[in-house]
């Protein structure tokens, strides 16, 4: 990418009214955590200059802080002391990723999945028959964890129940509703970054187009808006079954392939609200 007026003034008011809309709910988030206009200002700041330097660069050119300056609109004394600060990144807790991959593993291993691809109880303790446990899945992902440690946790997370035969089963809402909080942050920096990468990837004309639908209904009423969450709800964990097992499958396949660098993310969302009174048609 290369310039900043490429699509015209009307496409400018038109993508800032669409920004201005989508900055509500992150407002929202920043004023429930207490953070103010101005750190958010600074936050926003590094980003232009980052962008900038990193991917509207010129053939064959350094970037300089007089570009990255033209570019955004920023001051160049303030380019500079931007440029040599490290950009905080995101990272999942030890123990959340260690629940991602054992998740990822009992709802996309065949080995721990019955004829309708659906994840089985696995005994707690491992049996003489060598048939998959609980406390073996643990220990093939890592051995810093204690088995009863991991089912402890998830059994106060409501990620998995344990039955009367000492069988663990996995609940259908597991991969939903992360309980830890810094889980839920990660995942919400990262899930709303894809998203935006793949819109932005889309309107800037890259090709070939990311996957990036949905439906949308109004005049509908609360009842009727109950049962297209239970009806999303189901069929969206459908989908995301299915999307594990088989990037479960490519994983495998790829792990001895020297090009074997890239990550992907999948995802669905629902959500509903009122109708603000100022988009409602006059009748």
């Amino acid at each position: 990418m290369n310039g900043n007026d490429i699509f015209g003034d009307k496409s400018k008011v038109t993508v800032s009214a669409a920004i201005g809309h989508l900055l509500r709910p992150l407002v929202r988030i920043l004023l429930s955590y207490g953070i103010s206009f101005q750190s958010f200002s600074e936050m926003a700041k590094s980003a232009y200059v980052k962008v900038a330097e990193e991917e509207f660069k010129l053939a064959d050119k350094p970037q300089t802080d007089s570009r990255v300056s033209l570019l955004t609109g920023i001051q160049r004394r303030e380019i500079n002391r931007m440029r040599n600060n490290p950009v905080a990144g995101i990272c999942l807790p030890q123990t959340a990723s260690m629940s991602a991959l054992l998740l990822a593993i009992w709802s996309g291993n065949s080995e721990y999945l019955d004829q309708d691809g659906m994840p089985i109880p696995l005994p707690r303790l491992p049996g003489k028959d060598g048939k998959p446990s609980f406390e073996r899945m643990v220990q093939s992902v890592s051995k810093d964890f204690r088995p009863r440690v991991v089912l402890d946790e998830w059994l106060r997370q409501g990620v998995v129940t344990l039955d009367e035969e000492d069988r663990v089963h996995l609940s259908i809402d597991a991969f939903a509703h992360p309980q830890d909080i810094e889980e839920k942050h990660f995942y919400f920096g990262q899930n709303i970054h894809d998203h935006l990468a793949a819109t932005a990837h889309n309107l800037t004309g890259g090709q070939p187009p990311f996957l990036e639908r949905c439906v949308f209904y109004d005049k509908l009423s609360e009842e009727s808006c109950k049962d297209l969450a239970e009806h999303s709800r189901t069929l969206g964990m459908i989908v995301i079954r299915a999307i594990n097992r088989r990037a479960a499958e490519l994983q495998k396949r790829d792990q001895e392939l020297s090009g074997a660098e890239f990550r992907a993310n999948f995802g669905v969302y629902y959500f509903s609200e009122p109708e603000a009174s100022n988009d409602k048609k006059a009748d």
